[in-house]
């Protein structure tokens, strides 16, 4: 699978990796990654149609509530996420140009 690692798509995995059981919204990666809708839901598709993220919509409990797309990270998304996240890591440890410092903050 040809991740092309960004800093915000670092962001969205470093996310998913806290706890990769949890579910996790759109509003919640929004406000987790620190990045707006429009750079947040594009790559979700494409992680989505790389088998990588896997998503469902959530009926509402109660009727002032709107319905929730909630998205993980499938097996195959655990492992590739992992394993660019090392490859960074190191990359940065050995200095490696184009790697920067990690993502820490700011908006996309």
């Amino acid at each position: 699978m040809d991740v092309k690692m960004t800093p915000q798509l670092e962001r969205v995995l470093r996310v998913f990796l806290e706890d990769v059981a949890a579910p996790r919204y759109g509003y919640e990666l929004m406000k987790a990654a620190k990045l707006a809708s429009g750079t947040l839901y594009p790559q979700l598709t494409r992680l989505e149609h790389e088998g990588l993220v896997a998503s469902h919509w959530e009926t509402p409990t109660e009727q002032s509530q709107r319905p929730r797309r909630y998205y993980r990270l499938t097996g195959e998304g655990v492992r590739v996420a992992r394993l660019e996240i090392a490859q960074l890591s190191q990359n940065r440890a050995q200095g490696v140009p184009g790697t920067g410092r990690p993502a820490t903050g700011g908006t996309a």
